[in-house]
């Protein structure tokens, strides 16, 4: 089997510690992985370097959609910078018009933020109309790589796509399959795809019974979630999967 790159999805500069441990070759820190990632802080980047790994930095303001307002677009240019400058390796973004095109202008002002650094354009290409037209104007702008799930719910269902995709990029840009990868379907969605690399979460539940004593008590909106627990990177999982996609 060729070589597997193996990029871990993280929330936090645990999880990147995490993602070392277990022999991962690559992360994209997030903050928010319930919203489907958003930014993460300076802190946890600067933190999360200490593991030595490359890191790809989200950088999305909000949930809710990739058509931004000027001050939130704004925002992002300047994270962008920031994370950059704070030593991230590359910046994970994604801009869509409301009729759910890429929006190619700011597209084209985000890579001019990130210069010679990677460029990821992320899960917003799941839901343009056309996405051999979305990579057309990607490959224009010089994006090395695109996020994707084959604009299925799990990328095991949008395996035949995303193969479609490898082959319709031809080398011009990288295809990275994303969402649903788990142990027990990696080898088939390698296989169904022909990818080189896969982007993974590999996550477990961990405990922090600093609330138990009044569960009533909620801090986020009208879906409550239990507050004496959150999703942490599993280095196990990690390691299964780094060593399965790595024998020959």
């Amino acid at each position: 089997m060729k070589k597997i790159l193996v990029e871990i999805c993280c929330g936090s500069a645990d999880d990147v510690f995490q993602a070392k441990l277990a022999g991962a070759d690559r992360v994209e820190l997030n903050s928010g992985m319930f919203l489907g990632g958003l930014t993460p802080s300076i802190g946890e980047l600067i933190v999360s370097r200490r593991a030595g790994l490359p890191i790809m930095a989200m950088v999305r303001s909000r949930e809710g959609g990739f058509c931004y307002t000027d001050a939130e677009f704004e925002t992002m240019l300047v994270d962008a910078a920031e994370l950059i400058k704070a030593g991230a390796d590359g910046i994970v973004f994604g801009f869509l018009h409301e009729d759910g095109t890429v929006d190619k202008a700011r597209c084209s002002k985000m890579m001019d933020e990130i210069g010679d650094k990677d460029s990821v354009f992320h899960r917003a290409i799941d839901v343009v109309p056309d996405w051999k037209k979305a990579l057309d104007t990607l490959i224009s702008l010089k994006v090395k790589r695109v996020l994707t799930s084959g604009q299925m719910p799990s990328v095991y269902f949008g395996a035949q796509t995303v193969r479609q995709m490898i082959e319709y990029a031809a080398g011009r840009i990288e295809i990275l399959p994303g969402a649903g990868i788990k142990l027990e379907n990696v080898l088939d969605i390698i296989t169904l795809t022909g990818t080189t690399q896969v982007h993974a979460s590999m996550s477990r539940v961990a405990r922090d019974n600093s609330t138990a004593a009044n569960p009533a008590i909620h801090y986020g909106g009208a879906l409550y979630p239990p507050e004496d627990r959150y999703n942490t990177a599993d280095a196990d999982k990690i390691r299964l999967l780094v060593d399965m996609v790595s024998k020959p």
